[in-house]
């Protein structure tokens, strides 16, 4: 006769802390744009997310703003891209967008469209804590489905 088996197990709790005093900081100004490699419905996704969830101002993009022109999906979800990593800390994470954008140190301004800057960047992982948690949950969503 087999009788049940009852295991019981508790996993220790962790409790994680925000990582002070150990970011890296990268040397000069970076921006973050959609990369050349990213597939059309990649970007559209990505920017979808940026001007919606991600809660973008993405007011210089529409008609009539100094970002609309050239109209074109790279050009949009650049500036999107730049825009939410800028508010968001300049980290790494902030730059991903499930693989559609690439950090880079040439300023891609133009004309009357002037994309935002905020210094140095710094890498680490102090962002995720100063995120939303829905913020932190769309980033993740989008790392997701890039993969």
């Amino acid at each position: 006769m087999v009788g049940a088996i009852r295991v019981e197990e508790r996993a220790e709790e962790t409790l994680l802390s925000p990582p002070e005093g150990n970011m890296t900081f990268l040397g000069g100004t970076n921006w973050c744009v959609a990369s050349p490699a990213a597939t059309q419905y990649d970007l559209q996704s990505a920017l979808d997310w940026a001007c919606g969830l991600g809660m973008t101002d993405c007011s210089q993009i529409r008609p009539g703003g100094p970002c609309y022109l050239p109209d074109t999906l790279f050009s949009h979800a650049s500036f999107a891209f730049n825009s939410y990593y800028q508010e968001n800390g300049n980290s790494d994470v902030a730059c991903n967008f499930g693989g559609s954008a690439t950090l880079t140190k040439n300023d891609p301004s133009y004309g009357k469209c002037v994309y935002a800057a905020s210094g140095p960047a710094k890498s680490g992982g102090g962002l995720i804590w100063r995120l939303n948690w829905w913020k932190s949950g769309g980033i993740l969503l989008l790392l997701y489905m890039g993969s």
